[in-house]
């Protein structure tokens, strides 16, 4: 399957609320691909930020519960729950070492 402009994407990752799954500076590799589904990450735009959960629910509407795995992150308990349209599936986390 050839991989066509917009399918595949790359992400940095900028805070903390990740850890200790994702740290800051680590480099991601996301598609468009697939539907969202509980435990997977996933990379979202909320205003204009980028921002990578981990998917908790997904609801029958279209949207999904995201939720930060540090317990002091932001997630869905601050900003509800978003779209999962236009979202992106990490496929690939890159190591801090290889940035």
């Amino acid at each position: 399957v050839p991989i066509h402009k917009g399918m595949i994407r790359r992400f940095v990752v900028a805070d903390r609320s990740m850890e200790p799954t994702l740290r800051a500076g680590q480099g991601l590799l996301a598609t468009r691909l697939g539907r969202a589904k509980p435990g997977q990450l996933r990379c979202f735009q909320r205003g204009d930020l980028w921002l990578v959960k981990r998917v908790s629910e997904v609801h029958p509407d279209g949207r999904m519960t995201v939720t930060a795995d540090n317990p002091d992150g932001t997630d869905s308990r601050h900003f509800g729950a978003v779209s999962q349209a236009g979202s992106y599936r990490v496929l690939v986390t890159i190591p801090l070492r290889l940035m």
